[in-house]
C-alpha cells in the first residue's frame, strides 16, 4: 500500500510549459551533456568521471522528485545531469565494451520504444501535460534518460560510422527537428507524437554541433570541449535565471 501511495501521489505538474525557451535550453543542455562528458572522461580518470556523473544524476533527480512543484533550476539541473550521464552510458558501451554505434542505437531505440509502450499501457497517455503523479514522473524521467542515450549513440553513428562528420550530422538532425513542428502547426499532427519526435532529435542535434565546435576530428573546429562546455554552462544559467525571475515557463491561471 505504501508503494502504491508513493507512485500515485498527486502533485502540481513538475515540467515547464513548452515555450521557445524550453527548446532553446533543451538544445543547449544536450550540447552541454556531450561536451562536459567528453571533457571529464578525457581529462580525469574515466571511472571517476562516470562515478561523479552518476552521483550528480542521483542528486539532481532526488531534488526533482522531492520538490512539490516545477522549479526552473531544479528541473534543468536534472536535465543537464541526465545529459551528462546519458552521454557517458552510451559512450561506455562503445568505447569501453566495444559495441558498434549502430548496435547501441538499435538497443536504445528498442529500450525507448518499450518504455513508451509500458508507459501508455499503464497510464493511457504519454502527454507531458499529464505529469502530475509520481508514477508518471518516473515514466517521464526514464524516457528522458533513454532519449539522451539514444541521441548520443545516433549522433556518433552518423558522424563516425556513416562518416558524415559532425557538421553534416548536425544539419540532418536540424532538418529532422523542424519536421514535427511543421507537421503539428501546418498539418495538425498529433501533439504528443510531434513533441516526443522533436524531443528525441534535440539530443543528436545538440551533441553534433557541440562536437563540431569542440572536436579536432570529423570536420570539427577544435575549440576544445572545455571551452564549449563553459560557454554552454553560462548560456544555460542565463536562460534559467531569466525564467526563474519572469516565470514565462509556468502556465498561469486565467
Amino acid at each position: 500500500m505504501e508503494l502504491k501511495s508513493f507512485l500515485l501521489n498527486k502533485s502540481l505538474r513538475k515540467v515547464p510549459e513548452l515555450t521557445l525557451y524550453f527548446w532553446i535550453i533543451k538544445l543547449l543542455s544536450t550540447a552541454l551533456g556531450e561536451s562536459t562528458s567528453d571533457y571529464l572522461v578525457f581529462h580525469i580518470n574515466p571511472y571517476i568521471a562516470v562515478a561523479f556523473g552518476f552521483i550528480g544524476l542521483l542528486v539532481s533527480l532526488g531534488i526533482q522528485f522531492f520538490v512539490k512543484k516545477y522549479i526552473a533550476w531544479v528541473y534543468w539541473f536534472a536535465i543537464v545531469m541526465v545529459a551528462v550521464f546519458g552521454t557517458m552510458a552510451a559512450d561506455i558501451l562503445h568505447v569501453v565494451i566495444g559495441i558498434p554505434y549502430i548496435v547501441t542505437t538499435v538497443f536504445f531505440s528498442t529500450s525507448l520504444a518499450l518504455i513508451f509502450i509500458f508507459w501508455y499501457s499503464v497510464e493511457k497517455t504519454l502527454s507531458i501535460h499529464s505529469i502530475n503523479t509520481r508514477r508518471r514522473e518516473i515514466f517521464y524521467w526514464l524516457t528522458v534518460m533513454a532519449t539522451f542515450a539514444l541521441g548520443t549513440a545516433a549522433g556518433d553513428m552518423t558522424a563516425a560510422t556513416f562518416n558524415w562528420g559532425y557538421l553534416l550530422s548536425g544539419i540532418v538532425f536540424g532538418v529532422l527537428f523542424v519536421i514535427p513542428g511543421i507537421g503539428y502547426w501546418k498539418f495538425k499532427w498529433n501533439e504528443v507524437f510531434s513533441f516526443w519526435f522533436a524531443y528525441i532529435i534535440t539530443r543528436p542535434l545538440g551533441a553534433s554541433f557541440a562536437d563540431w565546435f569542440g572536436k579536432p576530428i570529423l570536420g570539427g573546429l577544435n575549440f576544445g570541449d572545455g571551452k564549449v562546455s563553459m560557454i554552454l554552462t553560462v548560456l544555460i544559467i542565463i536562460f534559467v535565471a531569466y525564467l526563474s525571475v519572469t516565470k514565462k515557463d509556468i502556465k498561469t491561471s486565467v
